[in-house]
């Protein structure tokens, strides 16, 4: 078995981690829609755990693991699904790291000062989760450029 081979399992298991992570914040979310404040803070500071300690780390190494592969293997930074994956991750990283993970923030804070009905925490429940899905479409043309490895003009 090659080292190319074994970086490229721990990418898979990084992205399976980091984006099946990111997709359960919804279903998270949707439950504890209408549920009591200390319900929905709860939620909140769970996602919030799950961002920090397992999502975001997983994002980080997968930037380690992929670049890996390219150095390891007979691939180039500029083939085009390789560079689109790249130019798209760093703006999936800016936005998270950046504006979501401080909005997610905002909306904890929002919640527990001003409660559920506060137009506070209405607008930064809106302005993450407007985030959080532009952030998921980014990350699934990511996949799918990862996974189907388009060549233009091909």
């Amino acid at each position: 078995m090659s080292l190319f081979v074994i970086v490229k399992f721990f990418h898979v298991l990084f992205a399976i981690i980091a984006v099946g992570t990111n997709a359960t914040y919804g279903i998270w979310l949707a439950r504890a829609a209408g549920a009591p404040q200390a319900t929905q803070s709860h939620v909140l500071r769970t996602i919030k755990v799950l961002d920090d300690r397992f999502a975001n780390p997983a994002y980080v190494l997968l930037a380690v693991t992929g670049v890996t592969m390219v150095l390891l293997g007979d691939l180039r930074f500029t083939t085009f699904w390789i560079a689109g994956g790249i130019v798209l991750y760093v703006i999936a990283i800016v936005l998270g790291f950046a504006v979501y993970t401080p909005m997610l923030r905002g909306q904890i804070r929002a919640l527990e000062t001003g409660g559920p009905e506060s137009e506070d925490y209405r607008r930064a429940s809106s302005n993450a989760r407007f985030v959080g899905i532009l952030v998921a479409v980014i990350v699934l043309v990511i996949v799918f450029l990862m996974v189907t490895k388009p060549s233009p003009g091909a």
